[in-house]
């Protein structure tokens, strides 16, 4: 996640790309859409977050594995909720499907990947105090 302001419930909070060559991809959106890679160290391996010239987060480009290794190769948003948890109830009471179960994040919160009834993929984020 970034560190700009704390998202509000409802809103889009971050997008993470999540593939097997980070620095790849890393490369290639730098080439393509202008943006700069800040490393991330993630313990034995850096991820990136990509920002504009002037600083700001704009994005995530991380390697499938740690953490990470579920997640599909797709431009994930994530959804900022009140309560990770039952936003997962919801989802599954809802003909949703539970790809990701619920991880904490350290300090900056908790997240979950789903999937909605037509198919698509999205992670629902709850903000750290």
């Amino acid at each position: 996640m970034s560190d700009t302001a704390r998202p509000q419930p409802g809103t889009i909070g971050w997008t993470d790309l999540t593939v097997p060559d980070a620095e790849r991809v890393r490369d290639f959106y730098a080439a393509v859409a202008g943006w700069n890679p800040a490393p991330v160290d993630m313990g034995g391996y850096g991820d990136y977050t990509m920002t504009t010239d002037h600083g700001t987060p704009i994005a995530g480009v991380c390697h499938a594995r740690g953490a990470n290794a579920d997640l599909p190769p797709v431009w994930l948003v994530y959804i900022t909720v009140a309560d990770v948890d039952a936003s997962v109830a919801r989802c599954e009471e809802s003909g949703g499907e539970l790809l990701v179960p619920p991880k904490n994040m350290g300090g900056e919160g908790r997240y979950a990947v789903i999937r909605d009834p037509a198919g698509a993929v999205a992670a629902l984020y709850q903000p750290g105090e």
